[in-house]
């Protein structure tokens, strides 16, 4: 009976004690649910949206190629006897680069300009007796014709030996050399490569219905990859008269005065043409453009309502056109002085309270030139 009332007493107070506990968990619960919530709020940058003037420009990828280039190669066979060039240095038009061994066709040009020697001579007999009526004419034809056939076969050993010196066909600079005194050469095998680097030229192409916009002489600027900070200035020198068939574009190649010889032929360069005609455009930070599937958008910043200074944010759509450096033009779904926000978007939704701070905002520029490119 004893244990009986024990067990029930301990019963009672576990069910005191779980109304006690529920009772302070139901106050606190409804003192939550009756307290305001604290307002959500962000911190973004901000910028205005404003007008400039920007030139209307065309942007292309294109290649750098040499005004001339070649790659050096003998005529005809030989061995190498002689090489007067380093790997890397600068020629002249009509510098010595190598000489094929020419001993056996030069002792055959001494034998030949004495075959041709005495053939003149013999010319010159034979004019005497024709003269004199004791040669008839045949005889001289036959020693003319004799003078110039002995004549003919110097010169074509003079070409022999001219063809075995090597010279450069242009200014320029060389490349690496491929051969090696006393290599026995096959004619067509490379010596070296030749490329003139001033001027040089960049070629490249642009869609038909921009070549009604491409003429000779507009400006035209290029950056390569090799030289990210160094804006190359040169114009549009050719414009192909036909389109590709197949890509419906035209080839245009733009010359570069390329005194420094920083742009080499292969290089890779990004082209922007410069139109005559200038647009007035609203401009805003790239940051500020927020990239969907269903479009471009960006957020505005507004007073929550007139006369307030609390600041909320709305979403909406926006066409956007060229982008130059850090900025970029928006064509429709903006007007000039309204506050847009350029850092801290992806955490924004519709009517979220925001702050501004643009303390720490990076500088924007429309010719940038970031440290690590």
């Amino acid at each position: 009976m004893r244990k009986l009332f024990i067990i029930i007493i301990g019963i009672a107070i576990v069910l005191v004690a779980g109304g006690i506990l529920g009772a302070v968990k139901f106050a606190q619960i409804r003192k939550m649910i009756n307290s305001p919530w604290p307002a959500e709020s962000a911190t973004v940058a901000s910028s205005i949206v404003h007008e400039e003037t920007w030139p209307d420009t065309l942007t292309a990828v294109g290649s750098v190629s040499a005004a001339q280039g070649v790659v050096v190669a003998p005529e005809i066979a030989g061995t190498i006897s002689e090489i007067d060039f380093e790997s890397g240095s600068a020629v002249k038009q009509g510098d010595l680069l190598l000489r094929l061994d020419t001993t056996s066709e030069e002792a055959q040009l001494r034998a030949a300009e004495a075959q041709a020697e005495f053939a003149k001579v013999s010319v010159e007999r034979e004019r005497k007796l024709r003269e004199d009526k004791t040669a008839s004419q045949s005889e001289l034809d036959q020693a003319e014709a004799t003078s110039k056939q002995a004549a003919a076969n110097a010169d074509n050993i003079r070409a022999i030996i001219q063809k075995k010196t090597i010279r450069a066909p242009f200014a320029g600079k060389l490349g690496i050399r491929l051969v090696n005194l006393g290599e026995q050469l096959e004619a067509g095998k490379s010596i070296v490569s030749l490329q003139a680097l001033s001027p040089i030229f960049v070629d490249f192409s642009m869609p038909q219905q921009e070549f009604a916009k491409l003429q000779t002489g507009l400006k035209v600027y290029a950056v390569a990859d090799s030289y990210p900070t160094n804006k190359f200035e040169g114009e549009i020198s050719a414009i192909n008269p036909d389109l590709d068939t197949v890509t419906r574009s035209v080839r245009v190649r733009a010359k570069f005065e390329n005194k420094d010889e920083l742009l080499r032929a292969g290089m890779f360069a990004r082209v922007t043409v410069v139109l005559p005609q200038e647009n007035t455009v609203k401009v805003v930070p790239a940051t500020a453009i927020l990239s969907a599937p269903y479009g471009d958008s960006v957020y505005i910043i507004t007073p929550e309502k007139e006369g307030s200074t609390n600041l909320v944010v709305h979403q909406t759509l926006v066409r956007t056109g060229r982008a130059r450096g850090d900025f970029i033009s928006v064509e429709s779904g903006l007007t000039n002085g309204q506050s847009v926000a350029t850092a801290g978007i992806f955490k924004l939704r519709n009517g979220l309270s925001v702050h501004v701070n643009n303390d720490i905002t990076p500088k924007t520029s429309q010719t940038p030139t970031p440290p690590n490119s």
